[in-house]
């Protein structure tokens, strides 16, 4: 799989954050998933079109003390492992279907 550039919320999922945390229950199989604060900020920022590059960059950099090329692979392999949950979409090129 190519590393992916974009990054969609699934539209078959429900999200509360409670406290610091952010939860996520997919419509797939009724699974419960917490994200920690990085995993949360991506989920969040996670419209289709914004270039996963620039939402490390505005996002997770500003916020945490690591370098782009760290945080950008960091973020990459958390969408992929978010993705294979059904939680994120990824893609190499912007996401602008509904999914519907």
């Amino acid at each position: 799989m190519n590393a992916p550039n974009y990054i969609a919320r699934a539209v078959n999922v429900a999200a509360r954050q409670i406290g610091d945390e952010f939860m996520i229950m997919s419509g797939n199989d009724s699974s419960l998933f917490s994200l920690n604060e990085t995993a949360a900020m991506l989920w969040q920022a996670a419209d289709g079109v914004t270039p996963l590059a620039d939402i490390v960059a505005q996002k997770i950099c500003t916020e945490f003390d690591i370098d782009p090329e760290t945080a950008l692979a960091d973020a990459r392999a958390t969408a992929v492992e978010l993705a294979e949950h059904g939680i994120l979409r990824v893609s190499d090129r912007p996401v602008t279907e509904s999914g519907s």
